[in-house]
């Protein structure tokens, strides 16, 4: 007789779909059962477990700032490895082929030193919870309140997108309801987040990070097995894909009409590496948080070097398995926006490629990694979210003057809150043709513009808080504007992007740049007219103006700098060796 709880597990298999029936394309056994529901109980427990030491503002939102470097590290790359990422970017591979590896070595290893070694003190000494805390300090309240409410519509719409990539997981894997499956996942990362904050989200992205790693390693493994080696793998999607060149990063960047993203590579390296990437690594708070909890200083700056390390490894078991679809799938997969009937989405190679290679135990140990990765970006969106809403627009716009307690509480309730509106966000991505399409269109609203913003008051000491309220106002503004011209009329795709062949990540990167350029300017103009403020008040927000911490004394190999060097050198081998 099947025992009770794999009944109740496999309950939501009789609901239909959105489309009226149910599809799988697998079958769980009383293993993989046991794996998932051992890892979902886990994720609870130490939710509960880490309860009792969350007795303060601090505690839930910063983690008590007793992170150490590795620690803080890890949970930086993790709570940005979700289900989001381990789908998306394999959808996307399959699409644009090795390029889609851009977004993890131009487009973040750069940013992630820049962060560490420049940009990490300011956060730190200013002892600032958040990216808008650090705005409203070096620029007053009105750009820290743009910040703060630009970041939560972000937050939600980014909780929504890694919803709707879990939902997809199980209604293609198990053919679950997407309705169901989205209400049971997200309520599962509520209670546990609500309950322990930023230390739930970090200790449970840590314990997460080795999971997504141990378990999506095995389809690059048995893939490459399947095609005999890399060679193998190249040699098979050639022969599928005729005259396109999916498995060189640089080459075919050359000229628009040469890769499959319509992208020159000035695109790439200013669009994407530029502002792009340094806008995500550095000012995004979901990920900064994780730094800011670091337990001193070299800690923080040495975080998301140790981080980078990691993220450099990523592309080979993300951007593998879309390749690898390219090479042994028998169908074509469509755009999402696009697919009919029986057709397969470019976001469905991932678990597609699970059930190509993974029987009992292995299967239920895959989908343990995809469910650990969307509880990683899900936590990262949520935490981050009732921090910014809580310190940056409840509390200096609503209630200026309350016990800490309340700041604990009100933390708690809108983390539920932040949740439940965020589920409807979830249908927003079926818009899109791939879950990235989607993100990097956020990103290039959100995020590009920001990164002037914030950079220019760390480093130019005449910036004015009228000229970074008004340049960052300009710059978001400008890219949704340049987002809806197209979406429109298609054929302004080359007043944006230069070309009529760009892909929507193409015009993504061409979009970030011109905002991030129009913010700059603007910020520049405004400051050179406005009064800036006066030295003494710029003391640990302004190079310059702010005495660092030396790290002389240290031994070579305990410096960040030092490993920042090898890090940068691992990253310029890679673009050389997959050139």
């Amino acid at each position: 007789m099947t025992p009770f709880w794999i009944t109740f597990l496999a309950l939501p298999a009789l609901f239909l779909d959105a489309a009226g029936s149910a599809t799988r394309i697998m079958s769980l056994h009383a293993v993989d059962f046991v794996i998932i529901v051992i890892y979902f109980a886990m994720v609870l427990g130490i939710g509960f477990y880490l309860k009792k030491y969350t007795k303060s503002g601090e505690d839930f939102f910063l983690a008590g700032r007793e992170m150490t470097a590795w620690v803080a590290g890890l949970s930086f790359v993790s709570a940005n490895l979700g289900t989001l990422e381990l789908m998306g970017w394999a959808g996307n591979a399959y699409q644009y082929g090795i390029m889609a590896a851009h977004w993890y070595w131009v487009g973040a290893i750069p940013a992630m030193l820049f962060l560490g070694i420049v940009m990490m003190p300011f956060y730190y000494i200013s002892k600032t919870h958040s990216v808008p805390g650090y705005l409203e300090l070096r620029y007053g309240r009105a750009t820290s309140g743009l910040s703060a409410i630009s970041f939560a519509v972000m937050t939600i719409l980014m909780s929504g997108v890694n919803m709707f990539a879990m939902a997809l997981v199980l209604k293609v894997m198990l053919g679950w309801n997407i309705h169901l499956s989205i209400w049971a996942s997200s309520l599962t990362v509520g209670v546990y987040v609500a309950l322990g904050g930023l230390f739930s989200a970090i200790f449970n992205e840590v314990v997460q990070f080795f999971l997504i790693w141990f378990g999506a390693m095995l389809i690059p493994i048995l893939g490459l097995i399947e095609t005999g080696g890399w060679s193998g793998m190249v040699e098979r999607i050639h022969r599928n894909f005729p005259g396109q060149d999916f498995t060189h990063l640089w080459r075919p960047m050359a000229h628009f009409a040469d890769n499959p993203m319509g992208v020159h590579w000035v695109g790439i390296v200013f669009g994407l590496g530029a502002v792009l990437s340094m806008g995500y690594w550095t000012t995004d708070f979901l990920v900064v948080q994780r730094v800011i909890a670091a337990k001193d200083v070299r800690a923080a700056k040495l975080a998301p070097v140790i981080g980078s390390f990691f993220k450099m490894a990523v592309p080979f078991f993300v951007i593998l398995p879309g390749l690898l679809a390219l090479a042994v799938l028998p169908f074509h997969l469509v755009p999402a926006s696009a697919m009919q009937p029986g057709q397969h989405s470019y976001d469905e190679v991932l678990p597609l490629m699970l059930a190509r290679y993974c029987g009992p135990g292995l299967l239920g140990l895959g989908i343990t990694a995809l469910i650990a990765g969307f509880m990683s970006g899900m936590a990262g969106n949520v935490s981050a979210f009732a921090t910014v809403w809580t310190y940056d627009i409840y509390r200096p716009f609503i209630r200026k003057t309350a016990p800490d307690s309340h700041y604990l509480a009100m933390g708690r309730w809108c983390t539920i809150i932040g949740l439940l509106i965020s589920i409807g966000a979830a249908y927003i991505v079926t818009h899109f043709g791939s879950l990235m399409d989607y993100v990097q269109a956020l990103f290039s609203f959100f995020i590009a513009p920001l990164f002037g913003t914030v950079l220019l008051g760390m480093i130019w000491k005449r910036t004015t808080g009228a000229g970074g309220f008004w340049g960052l106002l300009a710059g978001t503004v400008s890219s949704v504007a340049m987002f809806t011209l197209v979406e429109l009329d298609p054929t302004k795709k080359s007043l944006v992007a230069l070309s009529p062949l760009a892909k929507p990540l193409a015009l993504d990167m061409w979009r970030a740049l011109w905002s991030g350029l129009i913010c700059v300017v603007v910020t520049v103009v405004v400051s050179l007219l406005t009064e800036p403020r006066p030295e003494a008040q710029l003391v640990g927000l302004v190079y310059g103006a702010t005495d660092l911490p030396s790290e002389g004394d240290l031994p070579l190999l305990k410096r960040p700098i030092f490993w920042a060097g090898v890090s940068f050198a691992l990253f310029l081998v890679l673009q050389w060796i997959f050139w």
